[in-house]
């Protein structure tokens, strides 16, 4: 007896399509993940030398003093630990800020499709209003007999 034939799961089960956003919500999306991609770098790469760079740098700054402590010592003792916390504080409130930009973009696409919705509606009201202004005063025959019944 032979074996089915192994039948791919994206043929059973198609991905559902995005939906349909407009082309600023697009662009204001796309943007909102440059600026969080481009800030992940950027801190990453300040964490990266605080950690690495400048334990390598330390024999060289072994002269240099910091409240009352040689920069390498503080460095490694606190100094290290607060620009990391710095560094998450400075991600939050950027972030922050960037989701409140992206927030406003949703609801300008939102009131935008809105009034689209409201002006489709007021249209579709004024061909019908137009319509019955055409249709005929005079009763049909069903009509009447469905009051003469009453």
């Amino acid at each position: 007896m032979a074996a089915p034939h192994p039948v791919s799961h994206v043929t059973h089960n198609p991905a559902p399509e995005p939906p349909a956003v407009s082309e600023a919500l697009a662009r204001a999306h796309q943007k909102y993940w440059r600026f969080n991609v481009a800030l992940i770098a950027a801190l990453m790469t300040v964490g990266f030398a605080v950690s690495f760079l400048l334990p390598l740098a330390a024999p060289a700054l072994a002269g240099v003093r910091f409240a009352g402590f040689s920069l390498p010592f503080y460095f490694g003792a606190q100094g290290a630990i607060l620009i990391y916390l710095a560094l998450i504080v400075v991600y939050i409130l950027s972030m922050q800020r960037a989701d409140r930009r992206l927030q406003r973009a949703f609801d300008a696409d939102a009131d935008a499709a809105a009034h689209g919705a409201h002006s489709l509606r007021d249209a579709n009201d004024a061909t019908r209003a137009a319509a019955k202004e055409c249709l005929p005063t005079q009763p049909t025959a069903a009509a009447d007999s469905g009051a003469r019944r009453s």
